[in-house]
């Protein structure tokens, strides 16, 4: 159980801890020069075998508040220190609220100093913090009347935490590993060490490592756990890496920055999709007000955009986008707070719900309540539910949902988030190493309109053999990747409800035909080409001669050219299926006879020009049928007509 103490400057948290453990947190000597905590300071002591308990000593004083903010990952007790004399300071109240907004919900109080007043003023400075902690998670809270320097009652604060302590069970474990590096230092035999609270997953002796956002790869050479050596380390433990590699020197890694499992990927990103609560302390925050972020260890400058109106008013929630001044890590979970433009007023804070946003539809009503799923999720507490943000996932999005983008923002597995679209009766499509999960409904949607879509097609385009597969996924569903849409259709045709046709799917038995006015139309044109079949009338000719627009011969003839009974040699060369046969049979006597076809000798043999005999010439090279050398042509595939 690690116990983080919160409070005014000068209050005795130091001293108390002191008291409580024997061990001094204030380990830096400008912190034992000038009396106050600047780095967050630990503290083990030895209590039962198989029981951890350790402290976290976070500074008081308003300028670092930012490592309070550090410090205060992984907490699982608040020991929240009040002098009796002072009673509640302003500082005590920033730090009361900050504690909520990062999710901390069970403490205890000490009332430090109690050797300096009198009953009276130990009762009213008692009032004060009941007053302070009543709309709170800490209402409630057991307070400790006590004095570090006489002693009396830091026995009796004492067995309540090693009884709490004892009573501990072990946080689950979640996800990769991430570690929000605090401290970086170099030690003579050693080389780089980094320290930090594991935010989640494992690390071991050995394991392959990389830095944020250097991305550079690391060996984790050396551990310690709550100022102990281990083998291991896992989420909610105080972390001490050593540090072995290429390059790995002090400036390659900095406090702010993260150490991850090599296969963690989640990109550095500048905009965040957050769940943001104000104060009710705040005033009012304007969409795009600038604001200091301190999220993990980090401390950033940026904007909110807000998602949901332009002004949040104070003690209000509204989902927002944080667009940060320098890219950052961050995953679903993740708790922040922000500053005022000055970084001098806490405003409010909350937590991360996307680490990887789009950049268009922010507040598109289907991405809105995405994110309030999340937020909903996240309010549940670790280990989060994600099977039931799954299943509003895939409600909201009838074009899947990319299970690659969820797992990374979750920092979860891919495979695992598989098995709970499975047990939801979903699908997962795989396709070029990604994957997308559908509901049930949503696969059965989309397949109704596939097959719905091929048959309108049919209706209005007789003509054509089927639809090709890029037109029909524009058709169906243009905001789904081609990708994924293939598979479906593949799924249809395997079954039998869809048909191929070549490059075309079609409803099975479907056969491309004219409709009545083509038909009319090629009744009078065929005549037309097959009264000069090797050098039949352009489509301009036939045009003027049917009276009609050019654009409407050359949709009827290409029409019949799909169904088989023309070839276009060209735009407007159009022969009869017959005759290009004939012209093919031409050519194979040609290449028997002189081992090639000569451009001359095929144009005398046909009886046209020479420019309309090579472009038949080319026709038959695009075919396959033929290949030029030099300036003949040899027979590719003399079966090709056969």
């Amino acid at each position: 159980m690690i116990v983080g103490t919160a409070g005014h400057v000068d209050h005795g948290k130091t001293a108390l801890i002191r008291q409580l453990t024997g061990i001094d947190t204030d380990r830096l000597k400008e912190e034992q020069a000038r009396g106050l905590t600047i780095e967050a300071g630990f503290a083990y002591p030895e209590v039962e075998p198989g029981i951890e308990l350790g402290f976290v000593d976070v500074p008081g004083h308003e300028t670092f508040i930012h490592n309070m903010l550090a410090g205060s990952a992984g907490i699982d007790t608040v020991l929240l220190v009040v002098a009796a004399d002072d009673g509640v300071m302003p500082q005590t109240v920033e730090h009361v609220q900050i504690l909520q907004l990062l999710g901390l919900t069970r403490g205890m109080v000490a009332l430090t100093k109690c050797d300096l007043v009198d009953a009276a003023r130990r009762g009213e400075a008692s009032r004060e913090i009941e007053a302070l902690l009543a709309d709170t998670p800490f209402s409630g809270a057991v307070i400790h009347a006590l004095s570090s320097r006489t002693g009396e009652g830091v026995p009796a604060l004492r067995d309540a935490l090693w009884t709490q302590a004892a009573g501990q069970r072990a946080r689950p474990v979640w996800g990769a590993f991430r570690l929000a590096v605090d401290r970086v230092f170099t030690k003579a035999g050693a080389g780089l060490v980094v320290t930090g609270t594991a935010l989640a997953g494992r690390v071991a002796l050995g394991d392959e490592v990389r830095l944020l956002p250097s991305g550079r790869k690391a060996r984790v050479r050396d551990l310690r756990r709550q100022n102990r050596e281990s083998n291991q380390a896992h989420q909610g433990d105080r972390v001490a890496l050593n540090l072995a590699g290429s390059g790995m020197e002090r400036g390659v890694i900095k406090r702010g920055d993260w150490v991850v499992a090599e296969t963690l990927d989640t990109p550095e990103r500048q905009r965040l999709d957050i769940d943001l609560q104000l104060l009710d302390s705040a005033p009012a925050l304007k969409h795009w007000s600038p604001v200091h972020i301190h999220l993990g260890v980090a401390h950033l400058t940026g904007r909110v955009a807000l998602l949901e109106g332009q002004r949040l008013a104070p003690g209000k929630r509204m989902l927002g986008q944080l667009v940060l001044d320098s890219p950052v890590h961050a995953c679903l979970g993740d708790r922040f707070v922000i500053r005022d433009h000055g970084g001098h007023v806490t405003l409010g804070g909350g937590v991360v719900l996307d680490g990887d946003p789009p950049r268009r539809g922010q507040r598109a009503p289907k991405r809105l309540a995405w994110l309030s799923a999340l937020a909903d999720v996240v309010a549940a507490g670790l280990p989060y539910d994600l099977q039931r943000s799954l299943q509003a996932a895939l409600e909201l999005r009838p074009d899947g949902l990319d299970l690659d983008a969820m797992a990374r923002n979750a920092n979860t597995d891919r495979a695992a988030l598989a098995s709970l679209v499975e047990a939801l009766s979903g699908r997962v499509v795989m396709a070029q190493g990604g994957s997308r999960a559908f509901s049930h409904h949503a696969i059965e949607s989309l397949e109704r309109r596939i097959i719905e879509t091929v048959a309108a097609n049919h209706e209005r385009e007789p003509s054509m053999p089927g639809t090709e597969r890029e037109r029909l996924g524009r058709q169906v569903m243009p905001d789904l990747p081609g990708t994924f849409f293939r598979p479906l259709v593949d799924g249809l045709l395997d079954s039998g409800q869809l048909e191929r046709q070549g490059a075309f799917v079609s409803l099975p038995g479907h056969r491309a035909t004219l409709d009545e006015a083509d038909e009319a139309l090629w009744q009078r044109l065929e005549p037309l080409i097959a009264a000069t079949p090797f050098h039949p009338p352009r489509v301009r000719d036939m045009a003027a001669s049917e009276g009609m627009d050019e654009e409407r011969i050359r949709q009827v003839l290409t029409a019949c050219a799909r169904l088989g009974w023309l070839y276009q040699v060209r735009r407007d060369h159009f022969y009869l299926a017959p005759a290009v046969r004939e012209l093919a049979g031409i050519a194979r006597e040609l290449a028997e006879t002189h081992g090639a076809v000569r451009g001359a000798e095929f144009r005398d043999r046909i009886g046209t020009g020479r420019k309309l005999a090579i472009h038949l010439l080319e026709f038959f090279d695009r075919l396959g049928f033929t290949r030029r050398v030099r300036d003949d042509r040899i027979v590719l595939r003399a079966d090709l007509w056969d």
